[in-house]
C-alpha cells in the first residue's frame, strides 16, 4: 500500500479491503486497546491475550470475535479496532466522507441518508478526528518541505459577526496540503452604522478577538509545517502579519512576497495555495458563497477542513482535467498510486498512538469555544480514545 510506515500496524489493507469483512482468519489484535496496559503500544512480538466467546453484531448479524488481555483484563473485540466500532449503522460513514467533499450540507446529507441531522454531525466529528491522525501519522518518518505557500482562508462561525481565518500551508510544487490553525477575527470592512452597532454590543458582551491572533497562529503553522529544516523559503501575499510571525520561527526562512491584487493564474507564485482555496469554496458547502450551510463553530469547521484535506492530498489527482493525475501524495514520492475510501477508512487509530501538534490536539479534544455559544462540549469520551 505505502512507501512509509503504516498506520495500522499488524494489519495491511488492499485495495477495496473493508476492515469488518475481509480480516483473515489467523487475524490477532496488535496491542491492548486499553491506554493504560503497558501492551497498549504496538510491539514486535504481540501481546499476551486469550479468546472470549463472540456475540452476534445487531446491525448485520456477523459474528464478532472477543478478547481479553492477560496482562490488565480488559475485554474488547475485533471490531474496537474499526473504525466503525459502535456505530449502528457502519455502512453510513463512507458514505457521509464522500457527500462531505462532494459539496453537501448536514442536512442535505440527513435527508439523502434518511437519518437524523444529530447523526450526522457525530459521524464529521469521528471523521474528522480519524483524518487528523491519519495524516499525521502518515506524515512522520518524511522529510518536511523546503519551500512552502501560506495564505489565510478567510470565512465566519455562527454568524458574519465572527469571522476567522484558517490558515493553510501547501507544499510548493506538490499541491500537498501540509497542516492548517485558525484564528478568530474582528468584522471590519463596509458596514452600516446599524452593523456596527450590533459589532460593538457583540464585543461587549463576549470581548474582542485577539488581535495577535493571525501572527501567533501563523507563527505555529510554519514552525509545525518546517519543523526539522534549518532553511526554507516561504510564499506568501503581502499581510503584515506574516512578517513578524517568520521573524518568530527557529528557520532561517527567505520571505517571498507576492502582492495579493496580483492575478491569480497558474503563473502566480502563490498558485498551489490560490487553487485549495478554489478547491475548498467548490467542495464544501459550509464555505461557498453565499450559503446558508456556513459552519456553526470553527471547531465543526476544522473537522470538515481535516476530511478535505485527506481527500485532497491522498484521494484525488492535482489536474480535474488530466487523465490519471497523479495525488499530492504520491508526486511528495510518499504512495504509487491513489488511496481508496476503504483504505482511508480502514482501520481505527488510536489517539494514544499518534503525537498530533498543539493546535491539532485542540481541535480532536473539541476545545476550541465558539464565544458567542454558551455550550461548548469537550471531546472527552474514555472509550473513544
Amino acid at each position: 500500500l505505502c512507501l512509509l510506515k503504516c498506520p495500522w500496524p499488524g494489519i495491511c489493507p488492499s485495495p477495496g479491503m473493508n476492515f469488518s469483512k475481509n480480516l483473515p482468519s489467523d487475524w490477532q489484535p496488535p496491542h491492548c486497546p486499553s491506554p493504560k496496559c503497558p501492551y497498549h503500544k504496538p510491539l514486535p512480538g504481540g501481546f499476551p491475550f486469550k479468546k472470549r466467546t463472540p456475540y452476534t453484531r445487531k446491525c448485520d448479524g456477523r459474528r464478532i470475535q472477543r478478547y481479553a488481555c492477560k496482562t490488565c483484563g480488559v475485554t474488547f473485540s475485533s471490531q474496537t479496532f474499526s473504525t466503525t466500532y459502535w456505530l449502528k449503522k457502519p455502512e453510513l460513514i463512507k458514505q457521509v466522507f464522500m457527500k462531505i467533499v462532494g459539496g453537501m450540507a448536514n442536512r442535505q446529507i440527513a435527508r439523502d441518508l434518511q437519518v437524523k441531522p444529530a447523526t450526522i454531525d457525530r459521524l464529521i466529528d469521528r471523521l474528522g478526528r480519524h483524518c487528523l491522525l491519519l495524516h499525521w501519522s502518515l506524515l512522520q518518518g518524511i522529510p518536511p518541505p523546503s519551500e512552502i505557500v501560506v495564505d489565510g482562508f478567510e470565512t465566519f462561525e455562527l454568524s458574519q459577526y465572527f469571522p476567522i481565518h484558517h490558515h493553510l500551508a501547501v507544499e510548493k510544487g506538490t499541491d500537498f496540503f501540509i497542516y492548517f490553525t485558525d484564528s478568530p477575527l474582528r468584522r471590519k470592512g463596509r458596514m452600516t452604522k446599524a452593523q456596527k452597532i450590533r459589532r460593538a454590543e457583540l464585543e461587549e458582551m463576549f470581548g474582542p478577538p485577539d488581535p495577535q491572533a493571525i501572527r501567533k497562529d501563523m507563527t505555529h503553522l510554519l514552525a509545525v509545517s518546517l519543523a526539522g529544516q534549518t532553511s526554507a523559503v516561504v510564499y506568501s501575499d503581502d499581510h503584515m502579519a506574516y512578517r513578524r510571525a517568520i521573524r518568530d520561527v527557529a528557520c532561517e526562512i527567505t520571505h517571498q512576497v507576492t502582492p495579493s491584487k496580483a492575478y491569480r493564474d497558474w503563473h502566480n507564485k502563490l498558485w498551489e495555495v490560490n487553487l485549495l482555496d478554489l478547491l475548498i469554496r467548490h467542495s464544501s458547502a459550509n464555505h461557498k458563497r453565499e450559503t446558508i450551510a456556513w459552519s456553526k463553530r470553527r471547531q465543526c469547521s476544522a473537522y470538515r477542513l481535516a476530511i478535505f484535506l485527506v481527500w485532497r492530498n491522498y484521494m484525488k489527482g492535482r489536474r480535474e482535467k488530466q487523465r490519471s493525475s497523479p495525488t499530492p501524495a504520491m508526486t511528495r514520492g510518499m504512495f504509487d498510486r491513489p488511496l481508496e475510501l476503504d483504505e482511508v477508512l480502514f482501520g481505527r487509530i488510536f489517539r494514544t498512538h499518534v503525537c498530533l501538534p498543539k493546535r491539532w490536539a485542540e481541535y480532536y479534544d473539541r476545545k476550541v469555544v465558539t464565544r458567542a455559544l454558551p455550550i461548548n462540549r469537550e471531546h472527552d469520551l474514555t472509550y473513544a480514545r
